[in-house]
């Protein structure tokens, strides 16, 4: 981790934070399922949508990132910033 932060908008941060708190309810939802015995089919269905919500979560601070902290890097000639989204784009598409 690093010590650099971000400055968010009370939107942004409620944004984000539902999207958690959705999340978060879909992995409780998991943890049920399994301590339920429910049919596997129906728990890899769940699985798949908290997973579709994790990239939701991603794709929207992802686009906070880019309009954000990258776009004021490159105003201030910060060269790194691009390499540094470059790698996380990488480990974002594995």
């Amino acid at each position: 981790m690093t010590d650099k932060k971000t400055s968010r908008t009370a939107a942004q941060k409620k944004a984000l934070t539902n999207r958690l708190k959705r999340l978060e309810g879909q992995i409780r939802g998991l943890e049920k399922m399994i301590e339920d015995d429910a049919y596997c089919n129906d728990i890899l269905q769940q699985s798949m949508s908290a997973g579709s919500a994790i990239d939701g979560f991603n794709q929207e601070l992802l686009g906070y990132h880019i309009k954000g902290c990258v776009t004021d890097g490159i105003k201030n000639n910060n060269g790194e910033i691009v390499d540094e989204l470059l790698t996380t784009l990488r480990k974002l598409m594995k």
